[in-house]
């Protein structure tokens, strides 16, 4: 689940804490950067769960309704369907979900507000009106729902996010990427899978594994020799003048493109490029293609390095 360009996030995330910091403690921050890549799988059973939540706030709703004294015939007669819902029961019967929920104490029951307020809005989406009036409804159809309310509905979902980082810090900026992961989970159940539908990995294999840790050792360790070479390239300006965000995008580039051989240039210069439009300004991306690439062709002319 947690890929490369989110490892590379998180390195570029644990530099800057490291670099901000008088009191610098490689070992101290190392461990926080495992802790980070932990959070973010926590983060993705987290909102695996918030499916059966809702759906079983939904459920309360109805029985509510049909227990009034005197009940309208819509609350005598509900659709179910939502609640109903196949995939909704199928990562609430979850066997791995389960035993991770309950091995990191997780838990939306606290929440009851955020649920209310998160059902209402998906009960207020169009894809929610679309799926409650058709006249069929497939167990496809119900795997297309939950797809399109992560990502039309709790993706950017200010609600969702704040209540997020009030509960890790790690979890804000993680949101979007670890909703893609949801999705993907989504699209990769099998109705005949049951209780026993496997869930991503935390890595994909061990390779991605080893990247994470190697780019973020070789970053920090490397630094003073990273840094030499991008001055020596950005000649006409001073340490203090260029960006911190930049000059670290620069400095974990050359950590992937100098030390890390088995991924291609141009990978590299695609993500870096994509973090700096995230992390920095709007000329940054321009400013890391330009100075990585004048960074290659020097290293290269010196036979110091021999990607393609």
């Amino acid at each position: 689940m947690i890929n490369r360009v989110l490892i590379r996030s998180k390195v570029l995330q644990m530099a800057y804490a490291y670099y901000q910091n008088s009191d610098r403690d490689l070992s101290a921050v190392e461990k926080e950067f495992n802790a980070s890549l932990d959070k973010s799988y926590e983060l993705y059973h987290y909102l695996l769960m918030l499916v059966p939540a809702i759906t079983s706030y939904a459920t309360e709703r109805i029985e509510l309704g049909r227990n009034k004294y005197l009940p309208s015939p819509e609350e005598q007669h509900p659709n179910t369907r939502f609640i109903d819902n196949r995939l909704a029961a199928q990562l609430a019967a979850n066997t791995d979900l389960d035993h991770f929920a309950f091995n990191h104490g997780l838990s939306w029951s606290q929440q009851e507000g955020l649920i209310k307020q998160l059902y209402e809005q998906i009960a207020g989406s169009p894809a929610y009106t679309q799926y409650m009036a058709a006249d069929t409804c497939s167990y496809e159809d119900d795997k297309e729902l939950w797809r399109k309310i992560f990502k039309q509905t709790l993706s950017d979902n200010d609600l969702l996010a704040e209540a997020l980082e009030e509960r890790c810090i790690f979890w804000n900026d993680d949101l979007d990427i670890v909703i893609s992961f949801v999705i993907k989970t989504i699209k990769r159940f099998e109705e005949g899978q049951g209780a026993d539908q496997p869930l991503l990995p935390m890595f994909k294999d061990e390779g991605d594994r080893d990247f994470a840790r190697q780019l973020f050792h070789n970053a920090i360790v490397n630094g003073t020799q990273y840094r030499d070479i991008i001055m020596s390239v950005v000649k006409n300006w001073e340490l203090e003048r260029l960006a911190l965000m930049d000059l670290l995008i620069l400095q974990i580039a050359l950590a992937e493109i100098i030390d890390i051989p088995d991924i291609p240039l141009n990978v590299s210069f695609n993500e870096y490029i994509d973090l700096a439009k995230v992390y920095s300004t709007e000329k940054s991306g321009l400013f890391i293609n330009g100075t990585l690439d004048t960074i290659v062709q020097q290293l290269k002319q010196e036979n110091k390095l021999f990607k393609n």
